[in-house]
């Protein structure tokens, strides 16, 4: 998909004012161009009557940070509204600001990168992919998703033929990403006054896992009240999710915020992000207020350090937070919304885009609903969460045999090392090897790159079933091993049984010692 990338900075010694912007990505070599402008005293005439409309209440000031000689009248009359007509004023100010916004980004050469990148798109039977990189912390809080070019006309975010996100450019790479065909959402409740645990779980299951339709993507929801860090830690490392949700209290601050899990137990946006890159975790949703706005000190935004920003950074795929606070019937209707168009195999940010759709059908464009989800993506990720049912490996069913009166037990592998690492084994085959596509990485020299493969089969009694493990040597030179009663055993391209608490080692013989273990049921 073609994708226009944008880049907005203040410019150094030239005045609090001054700015560049620039084309950063374009799908064409002539699209990279600049264009230097100055920040309009009537732009931030409006962003404060936007916030007096509409309760901004996040410590920031855009005021404090612009101060022009003088303010030039705007264009059309904002005055407070008439008795009865707030409706209508409401309406007048977001679309003003939203033309305002896109006067200021797509003046000069701007505007040409556009119309010929969507042009591409377009050519391409696609949509553009427009990715906005906002640099100066002062103007993270504006709301440009409700940019649009003139009245009658949509808004970015809700474009039928862009889909709009922010992105920033200073971040670290992208994990390895597992090729996913199923929706595995944790679901994290953590502390909020507002909350009661029990039912607003029962309700959030409910959106997430109920809306099954034909071609939708299976969905597993694991939910987690109020962990402490270690069991969410735990929980992250030891399971195969791709979402991550949580619902629950948030605070701003330096360190892309604090979310509690607990009245006294917080994490804050840098240890969040180690875990979920070390997890492979592909979309984080955050349904707290302030997650995508940045902290404040004396009312002046502190740079890189809203939640969403920072776990882009540090190499989070994608990132939907909210810019303000939202209302619970809002967010849960959001929610359901995006759910179906994930399912649907549609792209993160197409999702976000239908979902926002709904929000405005719902709640009508003069009110702040549609333009509360900010979602940012990595610039090196192309927003897939799930790939189609006709793309990827084929991969064996959790249950191969249904209709089944017994337990199905669990297995995993552990190493015994001074780090204890576990993996949980696949229903299926759980492939072994040095590089990323495996299920379990090794990453030694003499580790082939599919090393081996641990089968599970199912045999049926009766009603009764039971689950055998077997261990087949796929290496280059047959340097798979486990330990018998002689001592350590070469498998040599063959297949063993496993039983619980045999040891393995895969390429050197001096390599690391796993130990397969099985639960009883």
């Amino acid at each position: 998909m073609p994708s226009l990338n944008l880049a907005i900075a203040r410019l150094i010694n030239t005045g609090t004012d001054n700015f560049a912007i620039w084309v950063v990505k374009a799908p064409y070599p002539s699209g990279y161009v600049l264009h230097d402008c100055v920040w309009p005293a009537e732009l931030t005439q409006v962003w404060q009557e936007w916030q007096q409309m509409f309760a901004g209440h996040s410590g920031l000031s855009i005021s404090s940070t612009f101060k022009p000689q003088s303010i030039n009248p705007v264009t059309i009359n904002l005055v407070s509204p008439p008795s009865g007509q707030k409706a209508g004023y409401s309406s007048r100010l977001m679309q003003h600001l939203g033309i305002h916004l896109w006067k200021w980004i797509f003046d000069g050469p701007i505007i040409g990168s556009l119309e010929r990148s969507r042009g591409i798109a377009m050519g391409q039977h696609t949509r553009l992919r427009f990715r906005l990189e906002i640099r100066d912390p002062d103007l993270i809080a504006l709301p440009w998703e409700i940019m649009q070019r003139q009245p009658g006309q949509s808004a970015m975010s809700l474009s039928p033929d862009l889909l709009f996100s922010r992105t920033t450019s200073e971040v670290e790479p992208l994990p390895y990403l597992r090729t996913d065909q199923s929706l595995n959402i944790l679901l994290v409740l953590g502390h909020d006054e507002n909350l009661q645990l029990t039912e607003e779980a029962a309700t959030l299951e409910a959106i997430l896992a109920s809306h099954n339709f034909l071609g939708s993507a299976p969905c597993t929801v694991k939910t987690l009240l109020q962990p402490t860090p270690q069991e969410l830690i735990q929980e992250l490392e030891t399971a195969a999710y791709n979402v991550f949700f949580y619902a629950g209290h948030g605070l701003p601050g330096p360190d892309g915020g604090l979310f509690f899990l607990r009245p006294e137990m917080t994490l804050n946006g840098i240890e969040l992000a180690q875990v979920l890159t070390r997890s492979g975790m592909k979309l984080a949703v955050f349904n707290a207020c302030w997650g995508a706005q940045p902290a404040a000190i004396h009312h002046q935004a502190i740079p890189a350090s809203s939640l969403a920003e920072v776990l882009i950074r540090h190499g989070v795929p994608a990132v939907l937070a909210m810019r303000d606070q939202i209302a619970d019937h809002e967010s849960r209707s959001f929610i359901r919304a995006l759910t179906v168009a994930l399912r649907s195999r549609k792209s993160i940010d197409e999702a976000v885009a239908e979902a926002r759709q709904e929000l405005l059908t719902l709640y009508k464009f003069n009110q702040l609903a549609w333009t509360l989800p900010v979602l940012y993506l990595h610039p090196d990720f192309d927003g897939e969460l799930i790939k189609g049912s006709d793309q990827g490996i084929t991969e064996l069913p959790n249950n191969v045999i249904t209709g089944l009166n017994s337990e199905i037990p669990r297995a995993w592998l552990r190493s015994l090392g001074s780090g204890g690492e576990i993996w949980t084994l696949r229903s299926g085959v759980t492939r072994i090897g040095r590089t990323k596509d495996n299920d379990i990485v090794i990453s030694e020299p003499a580790v082939s790159k599919r090393h081996a493969e641990i089968l599970c089969r199912s045999t049926l009694n009766g009603t009764n079933s039971s689950r055998s493990y077997y261990l087949q040597d796929l290496s280059t030179y047959g340097t798979t091993w486990y330990l018998g009663t002689n001592g350590w055993q070469q498998i040599l391209r063959q297949e063993v049984p496993l039983q619980s608490g045999m040891q393995l080692k895969f390429g050197s013989s001096e390599g690391q010692v796993l130990q397969f273990m099985i639960e009883e049921p």
